[in-house]
């Protein structure tokens, strides 16, 4: 009797810890990366009434008799299964589209996350909804220290692109073949110092009996010859000015058509940075006001080998433990890691229908074990009246 009332009892803790489980992930249906957890059960140690015997010559052998003492929670497992994608339109609105986790840190410890509902912070740093800092590798000048010590992810408000002195520049388009020889054509061509201060350099066209001659002050000058508009000489077309290379390579001498301009130069003023980007590799992409873009951060994501071992430690994020192995901390998309997609959130991966499902089942659990308690202490109660 006194086992089938232990043995309810159990069954009633155990469903009722599965009715929590059950409410916890329905709570949670719309929490951004939260992964849906389930119970597992197991018996408990059964009590041997009778051992096995052996088979004999005259007799067969017997089997054990057991009485099972309950049943117990044998674990509580995470589905870390992907979640559906919402689009949110914020750029620090981050998703893990695959495996991994986003690196965290709050106080000295170090946690991951899946939530990726990121904002910037008075200081310019990258953090979560409770204040944890994102952390990845830093940027130098545009270059990212891939596989370097771990630091907080910052948008700097006040960042600057140096300036770059022009070393290379291009002309292209089309030089009039019917222009009269004596002809000049005249394209202002822009430079900068290596302290980013701009000057203009006239390069010259002069049409010749044979084709055209480029100059321009302090340039030895390049004649060009054409052929059914092709440019057939010379090799390599190139006028050197103050040290610029000025490549010709791309300019043709058809008739009626006037179309030749400056196409490209290397060289810029400093510039203040205007917006970022995420790209799909983590990296934070600065555009700056006069046109250049440099890498400013690149967000890391963890992997573990046993993600399930994992513990919750609360606002959404987790904590490495002996049974989930170390952190192998990489970029996005790199060593089995996910991508990542700015503008959307990772939903919860909670199935409604199988939640309910788990509810109904928890609570005819609970309420057969119930029903083993009362039946038991009916017949206790039978038994307790024998004596009267």
């Amino acid at each position: 009797m006194l086992r089938s009332l232990y043995s309810g009892i159990s069954g009633l803790r155990s469903h009722q810890t599965m009715l929590d489980v059950t409410g916890n992930n329905i709570a949670n249906v719309n929490t951004a990366g939260y992964k849906a957890t389930a119970v597992q059960f197991q018996d408990t140690l059964s009590q041997l009434t009778q051992g096995a015997t052996a088979p004999g010559a005259d007799a067969g052998g017997g089997n054990p008799s057991q009485v099972g003492l309950g049943v117990q929670v044998a674990g509580i497992s995470t589905n870390f299964a992907q979640g559906s994608a919402q689009a949110t339109g914020r750029g620090t609105d981050l998703m893990i589209d695959g495996d991994g986790f986003f690196v965290t840190r709050q106080g000295g410890q170090t946690q991951y996350t899946r939530a990726g509902a990121f904002n910037v912070d008075a200081s310019g740093r990258l953090v979560t909804a409770d204040g944890s800092l994102v952390q990845g590798w830093g940027a130098t000048d545009g270059v990212v220290a891939t596989g370097g010590a771990l630091t907080d992810i910052t948008v700097p408000s006040g960042a600057i692109a140096p300036a770059a002195a022009t070393t290379t520049a291009a002309l292209a388009g089309n030089l009039p073949e019917d222009s009269e020889p004596g002809t000049t054509l005249v394209r202002d061509l822009e430079v900068f110092d290596a302290n980013g201060n701009s000057s203009s350099v006239p390069v010259t066209f002069a049409r010749t009996e044979d084709g055209w001659d480029v100059s321009a002050d302090g340039a030895a000058p390049v004649s060009l010859t054409f052929s059914e508009g092709k440019l057939t000489g010379p090799a390599n077309p190139t006028l050197t000015v103050d040290g610029v290379a000025v490549d010709l390579s791309g300019i043709t001498g058809y008739a009626d058509v006037d179309t030749v301009a400056v196409t490209a130069q290397n060289g810029r003023s400093a510039g203040t940075l205007d917006s970022w980007s995420m790209a799909a590799d983590g990296t934070l992409i600065g555009s700056f006001s006069n046109g250049s873009k440099q890498a400013l951060g690149r967000i890391v994501l963890a992997g573990f080998t046993n993600p399930s071992g994992l513990e919750k430690v609360g606002g959404s994020s987790y904590a490495a433990t002996a049974n989930s192995g170390a952190a192998v901390i990489g970029g996005p998309g790199a060593g089995g890691n996910g991508a990542v997609t700015a503008g959307s959130l990772e939903m919860s991966n909670v199935d409604l229908s199988q939640e309910f499902t788990n509810l109904i089942v928890a609570q005819r659990g609970f309420q057969a074990n119930a029903r083993i308690i009362t039946t038991s202490d009916e017949v206790l109660q039978e038994l307790t009246n024998l004596k009267r």
